[in-house]
């Protein structure tokens, strides 16, 4: 039993339910709050040195950090949110899903303390929610700009090669940030990403060891024993009242004995 079953039969009655709905009504509260000036964008930043100054009320505005964008492409960032964090909920249960969102939440703060004055996003959260989903349900599709059908498993290649570019040339607390997103997915794909790898090598393996050797040749004579290589022009054919697969040159195929069992 992982160590996940065990937490889950000793905590799974406490983890609560729909919760991508709250996340989600609390970003569309604080959205519409900053849309019409009630309070400022920044109550939601996140920054260790921020919390050290005692704003440690941060900790919960983070979570309901919304998306920067047009309100028309914040609803649909919102819509996937939702599917996608319900599909996870209902394929792992409330338990395993609210673990894998506490899990990013604190590698996500804890990147905040090693670099202090840097202002970390939820995205990197929400980006591990995609990945997760693209996982479990790589041909799911989706009609980008409402008409133009993708499946979710190019774009989730899409995120990992900017998560790559991201480490190459992006700040140290970026490249953190990334890193936790990936050890969240690691933590709960980890164990099906190695016995895919291993899988894979065995289906390797045995692919080479049936697949025909082609270092020698393709056909030789069971009388003269003349191949293909030897006269790349000679055709040969093979005898169907023979036991087994026996080629025979021009001059054999009707002039031999039979090879029976």
């Amino acid at each position: 039993m992982s160590l996940i079953d065990r937490l889950e039969r000793r905590f799974g009655r406490y983890a609560p339910e729909n919760l991508t709905i709250y996340l989600v009504a609390g970003q569309t509260i604080f959205y519409v709050m900053f849309m019409i000036g009630r309070i400022d964008r920044s109550v939601t930043w996140l920054a260790a040195a921020l919390l050290l100054k005692g704003e440690w009320w941060r900790l919960v505005t983070f979570i309901f950090d919304p998306p920067r964008i047009s309100p028309l492409f914040a609803l649909f960032a919102w819509y996937l949110f939702y599917l996608m964090g319900s599909a996870l909920e209902g394929e792992w249960g409330a338990f395993r899903y609210a673990l894998f969102l506490l899990t990013g939440y604190i590698l996500t703060v804890s990147v905040s303390f090693l670099a202090p004055s840097a202002i970390v996003s939820n995205a990197f959260i929400g980006g591990s929610i995609f990945l997760a989903f693209a996982q479990l349900y790589p041909d799911f599709t989706l009609n980008i700009f409402f008409f133009l059908p993708v499946r979710i498993k190019w774009l989730a290649l899409i995120v990992w090669l900017g998560y790559g570019y991201q480490l190459l040339v992006g700040g140290w607390h970026t490249r953190l940030l990334v890193l936790a997103s990936v050890c969240n997915l690691f933590l709960f794909f980890g164990g099906d990403l190695i016995r895919a790898l291993k899988g894979g090598q065995r289906r390797l393996a045995w692919q080479s060891r049936q697949a025909p050797r082609h270092d020698g040749p393709f056909h030789r004579c069971t009388v003269c024993g003349i191949t293909d290589r030897d006269d790349p022009r000679m055709d040969f054919r093979y005898c169907p009242d023979c036991a087994g697969q026996h080629g025979y040159c021009e001059a054999h195929i009707r002039d031999h004995v039979h090879v029976k069992n």
